[in-house]
């Protein structure tokens, strides 16, 4: 992802700045989504593994990326509460 376009995103509503998703991160929220009954914020549930994802940088929501363009709505963001043993 471009750095100019990742220094200026941040969550829609709390401000908090983004950064990456690492890869274990991104293994352990995908096994979450395998296993159990995750849900985006608005209370949809998340079917589909994730390529790629951004996580606040207080470790509190991750945003997926899409075909390289970060999804950055409040309705969509998966709280990572719900996630058991998340590597923050």
């Amino acid at each position: 992802m471009d750095k100019r376009l990742l220094d200026i995103l941040c969550d829609p509503v709390s401000k908090v700045p983004v950064k990456p998703l690492g890869r274990p991160q991104l293994d352990a929220l995908n096994h979450e989504i395998a296993t159990a009954a995750i849900k985006t914020v608005a209370g949809a549930s998340v079917s589909a593994p994730l390529k790629a994802g951004l996580i606040t940088t207080d470790g509190k929501v991750i945003y997926r990326i899409e075909d390289d363009i970060p999804v950055m709505l409040a309705d969509e963001g998966i709280g990572t509460l719900q996630l058991h043993g998340f590597p923050l």
